[in-house]
């Protein structure tokens, strides 16, 4: 940009400079004509004043004498002073038109040539102006290339250290996937050793039980076949339960039929209170034999249940018959349903993208509001603790964030790279957590939309739920996993018959329901980490979110 414009200034100036010069020159052959000119009037005017006739000198034509008739024909050749004199005067004039001609452009050049020499003066000025401005501007142009060739330095060497940080990070991640399949091997086969050995004390603890039953049972068999003679002494019934006990001891020893023959007919009569006695243990025998550990599924653990308090046994389920309420609430399929922490407000969510609330009025569901501005199709609903928000799971690879009271999305939360099957909050309003198709569950600090924390998995994520610390997620690979917020990797697996696709956690976190494709419900006991009960069904398992 320097080079163009220092190229015109030049051009100016040397056009200021031609013209100058131009200008001089016409002023110096002009100088030199208009003193010519001083000078011939100056002769001039002496001629004419020597010319001029005195009174002495006029001689009349009278006083001529005859000699001066005599040179007539010289007289002819010379001219007289009068026509001399009336020459010189025509010349004179002429003289003096031509040096006022030549004054009056003397002065209009000598104006021109000031306005001339203010205009260069002006230009001159502007010049300088120009020259001072272009010196600026390079300098300023030597400072900008200065600190371009710093920036490039500095980006040279941060391209450098990124590039390093870059090598350093992929050996680290290469490091921390390998030490993620090493833990994986080794819970799976820690998982696996304490299957067997799981299964191992449930098959001894099955013949031990099978045995006890066995030789109750004979007890049993012995103690009816056993009767008791009861005379009307005081110490009958003492001797009876002595005989009792012998009996039960006895066990083993076969009876004869004769010996047994004999003892029917030394035997008077059969007490009945010695028969209700009997009878009594009897059923307290049984009722012990029946009050034994429940067989636990995969147990692990050793400690007795008597400590642990007992769940609710649901004897018989039954499916709802009758429906209360039927609303056209989504132009699609409905995939997501949500109660509020009070229940009294429902969350709807569908296929069109929409997000309908409904407030729950005498069994009644009626319009509240719809959230719009979803991405794509809704695959899960969730309230904030307080209600005030919710969440939801997209198929356009994100999840979102309404106001209840609000129509549009004020935040969307963008990072997985696939579809988003589940999306729920923490026991805070400010954390959520998501799990997606792309084996990833991510943590998110919803003050900043902000991801916290990402955690790879070996299969697709269909549902997540939260408790204080612990992440809990099912999946496609037949397995529950438990996520602590505190350290970086997988705490527990619990492995299921089927593909699971929903989770519920309890109030208190202390049982876990889960819904899978083997067309099974199951409770699972959080605090020994077992499947306490199963509900099963007829027909296909359709829950997805509970």
């Amino acid at each position: 940009m320097a080079g163009p414009g220092a190229r015109w200034k030049r051009h100016i100036v040397r056009q200021l400079r031609q013209r100058d010069r131009t200008q001089k020159a016409l002023f110096l052959e002009l100088v030199p004509a208009y003193n010519c000119l001083l000078e011939k009037a100056e002769l001039l005017a002496r001629i004419s004043e020597k010319l001029q006739p005195k009174p002495n000198d006029v001689t009349p034509a009278t006083l001529q004498g005859p000699w001066e008739e005599e040179s007539g024909p010289d007289s002819d050749l010379v001219p007289s002073s009068s026509t001399l004199r009336v020459k010189w005067q025509e010349k004179e004039e002429g003289l003096r038109l031509v040096c006022g001609e030549m004054a009056y452009q003397v002065v209009a050049k000598s104006a021109a040539l000031g306005a001339l020499e203010s205009t260069l003066e002006q230009r001159q000025s502007t010049l300088a102006a120009l020259q001072a401005r272009v010196a600026e501007l390079r300098e300023e142009q030597a400072r900008q290339t200065r600190q371009v060739d710093a920036q490039r330095a500095l980006n040279v060497a941060q391209r450098a250290a990124y590039e390093a940080l870059r090598g350093r990070a992929r050996l680290q991640e290469a490091a921390l996937r390998r030490l993620e399949e090493e833990a994986r091997d080794l819970l799976e086969r820690l998982v696996q050793r304490k299957a067997r050995a799981a299964a191992e004390r449930n098959l001894r603890n099955e013949r031990y039980e099978k045995a006890k039953q066995a030789r109750m049972s004979l007890e049993l068999k012995a103690a009816a076949q056993r009767t008791v003679s009861i005379s009307e002494s005081p110490n009958t019934i003492g001797d009876g339960i002595r005989e009792e006990g012998k009996t039960l001891a006895l066990m083993a020893e076969p009876v004869s039929p004769k010996s047994e023959a004999g003892e029917k007919w030394l035997r008077t009569f059969r007490s009945a209170s010695a028969t209700s006695l009997t009878l009594s243990h009897c059923v307290d025998v049984v009722k012990g034999l029946l009050d034994f550990k429940k067989r636990r599924g995969r147990s692990i653990g050793g400690a007795s249940e008597q400590r642990y308090q007992s769940i609710p046994v649901c004897v018989a389920a039954q499916p709802p018959s009758q429906v209360l309420d039927v609303l056209d609430a989504h132009l699609s399929e409905v995939n997501a349903v949500c109660f509020g922490p009070n229940s009294s407000l429902l969350a709807t969510g569908g296929a069109d993208r929409l997000i309908h609330l409904w407030n729950v009025v005498g069994g009644r569901l009626e319009a509240n509001q719809t959230l719009e501005g979803a991405g794509g199709s809704i695959t899960s609903v969730d309230f904030d603790p307080s209600g005030s928000q919710v969440l939801a799971a997209t198929y356009n690879q994100a999840a979102q964030l309404w106001k209840v009271g609000e129509a549009q999305s004020k935040e969307t939360l963008s990072g997985h790279t696939d579809k988003v099957t589940a999306a729920k909050f923490k026991l805070t309003r400010h954390q959520a957590v998501t799990g997606s198709r792309d084996r990833t569950v991510k943590e998110w600090d919803l003050g900043r939309a902000y991801c916290s924390r990402t955690i790879s998995v070996l299969s697709y994520c269909n549902d997540v739920v939260c408790g204080d610390h612990v992440i809990i997620s099912g999946h496609n690979d037949q397995k529950i996993r438990f996520w602590d917020s505190r350290v970086p990797c997988c705490t527990q697996v619990i492995p299921v018959q089927g593909r699971v696709t929903s989770l519920n956690l309890s109030h208190d976190q202390l049982h876990l329901l889960s819904c899978s494709r083997d067309d099974t419900l199951k409770i699972i006991d959080l605090r020994v980490s077992n499947i306490r009960q199963v509900f099963r069904s007829v027909s296909a398992c359709v829950c997805r979110h509970l």
